[in-house]
């Protein structure tokens, strides 16, 4: 079992910043990908940004050049950087860890946490 604690949504005017945490505990050598997904009200969920494999990372086009995932192994925490916020990157942020960086009802998911951008 993993365990995922997600911190650091809000609400946040359009042209700012957030950064996102989310720390891992539990079996977390079983993790091979970790990363940010998000939903928005009546869409699907999406990828936002993801280690895969190590160190490789994956980014949605749509917020490419605006946010950075980086991480902190020895806290066993991803961390989510955005900056240059739209309105449209209102969402639910769920951090997610597990045998893939695809969507994966196999992969353990966090609580999410609200990101709200005003314009």
């Amino acid at each position: 079992q993993v365990q995922l604690v997600e911190s650091g949504g809000g609400l946040v005017q359009a042209g700012g910043s957030l950064r996102l945490s989310c720390a891992a505990s539990g079996s977390t050598f079983s993790i091979n990908a970790m990363g940010w997904y998000r939903q928005a009200p009546g869409k699907q969920r999406e990828l936002v940004a993801i280690f895969s494999s190590g160190a490789v990372r994956k980014y949605s086009d749509s917020v490419k050049g605006r946010f950075t995932i980086s991480r902190d192994d020895a806290k066993n925490t991803v961390y989510l950087q955005m900056n240059s916020l739209k309105p449209e990157d209102t969402a639910v942020y769920y951090c997610t860890a597990g045998p893939t960086w695809r969507y994966s009802t196999n992969n353990y998911w966090g609580q999410g946490t609200q990101v709200t951008v005003s314009s």
